[in-house]
């Protein structure tokens, strides 16, 4: 189906009329998490955002190339160009390889996601696996003239990009120039030239564990060159869409735009697309504020903030119901009501075969396919596409109550309504959705609890009867250093 799919471009800040660079293909890059802790509600929101914006693209007829990154080197505390490597940190604190926590944490982040019903990106590239390339990436701007070595290290000279193209700023709207002629030169206290200046490539201190050879030293990319690479690896350059969290607007991609520019000549991409952040009392959501909620605390309701556990698909109708573009205030009362609203779709979905469809309807049912499709071709509007499907529920209801008679065609439509935009685009899951899934997990919880009592009493014989009687109704548990999980 032809369609003017409008998208809000972060560069220009307006909406503008997709068209990709290849007719038919897209080529999508998204910033995929850092793996140095368990997948929090922060983390799903970018994952559902853009997995509806692949599924959208793929329904339209595009061949998606979707790429999504694993972060697994590089990473500084703060987002910095000092301190320690988050995930070198993890490891340290527990004793473990720094790639033994990526790993780890790379498969919890993915049992997380199966769970929400996010599709598996087309390209799953890890930075660690790159190195060649993000050292290439170096020497393209160090030849350019635009970067310089310090003590090993490797910085992006922002003051003479911006003396060349006036573009470091667009992006995320701030002055650089201001702070250009603000700010005194460092006078060789530092490493950098100017405060401004970002690092490429870092030289590993004596202590770093994660540490590869080049030109310059013993060290790590920056956390930026890993995306400019991979993306242009993948994808060629430029490519169509670019996403992630709005916090990533400033530095990470601001500076991906610089590096291509600077390698390159051009941007690295067509369309900026950046979701808006979930908050807690008004405060983003984040590992570092140490305000968050992980996703499996919110499927078990193992944490003090939670009344109740909460399904997967809970958590996904939740985030869509506000546009990707807004903030998500995290609270009970707005899960318990989106649970609540996800099972009136899901009711009505399962209520249209039991509707009677021997009579010719009173009036003309309003088109809900094409109001669906209008939402979606307007930035990906999905509370709108969810507040139509309300309306049709509605009418499904009345139908029901025979004060408002369908035809067989009116209800074949409303089915494949629901089919397409419900479960197809926004990726619910009518298995998984409600209260059973909640329910699930907590009682497996109060049982893998009870199992965990028996082990630290040394009852093994319970241990073993406990998990023996999962494994016969299908569910595998597996012991871990943080405690027992379980799967179907």
């Amino acid at each position: 189906m032809e369609q003017n799919l409008l998208i809000y471009n972060t560069l220009s800040r307006q909406k503008e009329l997709f068209r990709p660079i290849n007719e038919e293909h897209v080529g999508m890059y998204v910033c995929g998490p850092t793996v140095y802790g368990d997948a929090h509600l922060g983390h799903a929101r970018p994952a559902i955002t853009f997995d509806v914006v692949f599924r959208y693209l793929q329904h339209l007829g595009y061949k998606v190339r979707y790429v999504r990154n694993i972060t697994d080197v590089g990473h500084l505390e703060h987002d910095a160009d000092e301190g320690e490597d988050k995930i070198a940190k993890k490891a340290r604190l527990e004793q473990l390889e720094p790639m033994e926590v990526a790993q780890y944490y790379t498969n919890r982040y993915h049992a997380a996601m199966e769970r929400l019903n996010v599709l598996p990106p087309s390209i799953e590239p890890h930075a660690s696996g790159h190195i060649m390339e993000q050292i290439a990436l170096v020497q393209q701007i160090l030849d350019a003239g635009l970067a310089y070595v310090s003590n090993g290290s490797v910085y992006f000279d922002v003051r003479k990009y911006q003396e060349q193209t006036h573009k470091y700023g667009q992006l995320s709207g701030r002055v650089i120039d201001e702070m250009l002629a603000t700010t005194r030169d460092l006078d060789g206290q530092d490493e950098k030239r100017f405060s401004g200046d970002f690092a490429l490539w870092k030289k590993a201190s004596p202590e770093h564990i994660m540490r590869w050879p080049s030109p310059w030293s013993d060290g790590f990319p920056g956390w930026h060159a890993e995306c400019t690479a991979m993306g242009a690896k993948y994808l060629g350059s430029p490519f169509d869409i670019h996403g992630g969290g709005m916090d990533l607007v400033f530095p990470h991609h601001e500076s991906e735009i610089a590096q291509c520019v600077a390698s390159t000549g051009h941007a690295p991409c067509r369309y900026w697309m950046h979701n808006n952040m979930i908050t807690i009392g008004g405060q983003k959501m984040g590992k570092s504020l140490g305000n968050f909620i992980t996703l499996d605390e919110f499927f078990s309701g193992k944490h003090e903030m939670l009344t109740q556990a909460y399904s997967p698909m809970t958590i996904r109708f939740f985030i869509l119901q506000a546009h990707y573009r807004s903030t998500v205030d995290f609270s009970n009362e707005a899960l318990q009501a989106a649970e609540k609203g996800l099972a009136r779709l899901l009711e009505a979905y399962k209520a249209i075969s039991r509707i009677e469809v021997d009579h010719e309807p009173e009036e003309r049912i309003q088109d809900y396919m094409q109001l669906c499709y209008d939402a979606m071709n307007d930035d990906f509007a999905t509370p709108t596409v969810i507040s139509h499907l309300f309306d049709a529920a509605h009418l499904i209801n009345n139908a029901i109550n025979e004060s408002w008679p369908l035809t067989y065609i009116d209800v074949s439509g409303l089915r494949r309504v629901f089919r397409i935009f419900l479960f197809d685009i926004l990726g619910i899951r009518e298995e998984a959705a409600g209260n059973n899934s909640g329910l699930i997990d907590g009682l497996m919880h109060v049982i893998l609890d009870i199992r965990a009592a028996a082990r630290q009493n040394k009852d093994w014989a319970t241990s073993d009867r406990i998990r023996d009687a999962l494994a016969g109704l299908g569910i595998t548990v597996k012991d871990g250093r943080d405690g027992a999980t379980y799967s179907f």
